[in-house]
């Protein structure tokens, strides 16, 4: 077993971080806190690979550095999963870019308080291994930037308590309005779903 399991039974949540180059130091001791949810099962792979930095958009990260990433998901069947990355300031602009679905191919990312950054993971695994029912996030920290870094531990905490997709569009609809209307649409789009698909808003 390549993961930590925390709890037992449905749902499943499926946490991961350092995907890649040295973003470990960033994200993989927040995971290392984690405690078991109330309800359901949570697993951590709290440190993907230490190794060069190859995108998760690349076709091949998930045949070769995420193939971790890919048996746990076939083994686990997760309902919600979560990576957790980080980024530097310089590119906060590129990365919320609304050009950015054109230029790179996924939808740009949202911007939650403290510079924390909400998207879509790469569509090679969203696509392929999960439902269009589970809910599939990325978190991106800043790094060097500590309230940045206990904002998302934060969320990451509430993450692990939550049992569906709706239920976490349900939540920041009333938080973050606007984001969550956007990540909603940006979802929709993406991977060609109705009105009918989500029901909440």
């Amino acid at each position: 077993m390549s993961y930590n399991i925390f709890g037992q039974g449905r749902p499943v949540r499926l946490f991961v971080a350092g995907l890649h180059g040295n973003e470990w130091k960033d994200t993989t001791d927040i995971l290392e806190d984690m405690t078991a949810p109330k309800k359901g099962t949570l697993a951590t792979i709290p440190v993907v690979s230490k190794g060069s930095y190859i995108s998760t958009l690349d076709k091949n990260y998930f045949t070769g550095t995420g193939r971790i990433i890919v048996d746990a998901v076939k083994e686990l069947e997760p309902e919600i999963y979560i990576e957790l990355h980080s980024y530097s300031a310089e590119n906060l602009e590129k990365l919320t870019d609304p050009e950015r679905v054109r230029r790179v191919g996924v939808p740009a990312f949202s911007r939650l308080d403290h510079d924390v950054l909400l998207g879509s993971v790469a569509p090679s695994i969203r696509r392929r291994y999960f439902p269009k029912e589970a809910l599939c996030l990325t978190f991106e920290i800043q790094k060097e930037n500590a309230l940045s870094k206990q904002y998302a531990s934060k969320l990451i905490d509430w993450m692990k308590e939550l049992t569906s997709r709706d239920e976490f569009f349900r939540c920041m609809l009333k938080k973050y309005p606007k984001q969550a209307r956007k990540a909603i649409e940006d979802y929709r789009k993406f991977y060609g779903l109705s009105d009918d698909d989500i029901l909440i808003l």
